[in-house]
């Protein structure tokens, strides 16, 4: 029998779930099912997921089609109205080894979707790997307690809600004892994480426990975060703990104040320009991403500009920019909207931003001398997550290893091999 196929749409925290399903699948023999995890971030990804599933079926036809994420637990509906699917489920039941095991049934229900704003617990799930064979993502957060007007996440994702610390370092230390060099905790709203749970910890404190009672780990890395909520703890972090990568990727969204309050952020442009000045001397090191969008509700051109002087102002390096999409429900889907082309343009001239800012971002490297973490087929991670291709053969994955930058191709560094080593095991 054939194993079941996993397709991901989206988000790394949708692509380490994926994995869970794979192996409640796996285990409950369903073969010939392919299993579809939406994302529901904008319009143009539901779209995406309804296209995905009609390719699969022209592409499968006898297979069994599964939807999940997002998506499908937003509007189950929509997806159990398409012919080509047996069966909706939802985030949470996604997660549970019942689920499939039910589905292995004759007669199994075709749509299973509860009320996910009940869920108070995030249930943890020890992989013994995923990711990379030197990289693996360890979920330590789930569902979001705030109410952005252009997001529909929450009601996706439910209520934020953490895995408590013992086991998310029990986790990390299992893994590295399968010999992966690199985690990256991930969540939805990862630093809120411990709002719920007793004592209130934090994300920095669940960094620093992390780091202290792990010391194989060579390398810790954190998904997007949001500046205006990161503690004491772990800037700390960040300034003493060299273990933790200085690559902060920021949920910033804009520059322009009035857009920043129609978005209902909780941050202004000064709070976000205040971060990363305050992050870089900590760490002058530190590199920043970004998450942006262009022609968000009511957006002028001023407005527009003031988000384009905010990658400079707060020296951003990676940015990932989202054209404005209505999302259904959603308050900012009521505001007053910018012209479809104005939009595009906006995108379009943020992305150009983006290419430059790489570009020099590459060019300044040449000469410089660089820890790699081999990944495999001769391409290695910088601690700023550069991603380097070396000109010669290497150690192998999960190597560490030194390398000069001898020059870049438009994307990615390009190197070679000064010294090899290995950190402790």
């Amino acid at each position: 029998m054939s194993e079941p196929v996993v397709i991901t749409l989206g988000c790394r925290l949708n692509a380490y779930e994926s994995e869970v399903v794979r192996r409640h699948a796996e285990t409950a023999g369903l073969g010939e099912c392919v299993i579809i995890n939406t994302c529901a971030v904008t319009g143009e990804a539901v779209r995406q997921a309804a296209q995905t599933i009609r390719r699969t079926r022209r592409e499968r036809p006898g297979a069994r089609i599964i939807v999940t994420g997002c998506a499908a637990q937003i509007e189950p509906e929509r997806f159990a109205g398409m012919a080509e699917v047996d069966h909706v489920i939802g985030n949470t039941e996604k997660m549970l080894a019942e689920t499939f095991h039910s589905l292995s049934v004759a007669g199994s229900e075709r749509v299973v979707v509860n009320d996910i704003m009940s869920v108070r617990e995030a249930a943890p799930h020890m992989l013994d790997g995923f990711g990379t064979n030197t990289r693996a993502y360890v979920q330590i957060q789930n569902g979001c307690d705030h109410r952005c007007t252009f997001c529909i996440i929450p009601y996706g994702r439910g209520p934020s809600r953490s895995v408590p610390a013992g086991e998310v370092v029990s986790h990390v230390e299992r893994l590295v004892d399968a010999g992966y060099r690199e985690i990256v905790l991930t969540g939805v709203d990862i630093t809120s994480y411990g709002s719920d749970l007793p004592g209130a910890p934090s994300l920095g404190r669940l960094v620093r426990q992390v780091l202290r009672h792990v010391p194989r780990l060579d390398r810790l890395r954190l998904s997007s975060i949001d500046q205006v909520e990161a503690d004491k703890h772990l800037l700390d972090a960040l300034a003493q703990e060299q273990r933790l990568m200085p690559y902060l990727h920021l949920s910033m969204q804009a520059g322009d104040d009035l857009i920043l309050k129609r978005m209902k952020r909780r941050h202004l442009r000064a709070d976000a320009i205040a971060f990363c000045t305050q992050a870089r001397r900590l760490r002058p090191d530190v590199v920043f991403g970004a998450d942006l969008i262009a022609g968000f509700p009511t957006e002028t051109e001023d407005m527009f500009a003031n988000t384009l002087r905010l990658v400079d102002e707060c020296d951003l390096t990676y940015l990932h920019v989202f054209p404005f999409s209505p999302r259904k429900d959603t308050p900012a889907a009521r505001m007053p909207q910018v012209a479809r082309p104005l939009i595009k343009e906006r995108a379009a001239r943020l992305r150009a931003k983006r290419d430059e800012i790489m570009a020099g971002y590459l060019a300044a490297h040449h000469g410089a001398e660089v820890e790699l973490l081999m990944e495999g087929n001769n391409v290695g991670r910088t601690p700023h997550y550069a991603e380097v291709k070396l000109a010669a053969q290497h150690p192998g994955k999960g190597s560490l290893v030194r390398a000069r930058i001898t020059g870049n191709d438009g994307r990615r560094l390009t190197a070679v091999m000064a010294s090899a080593h290995e950190a402790a095991a």
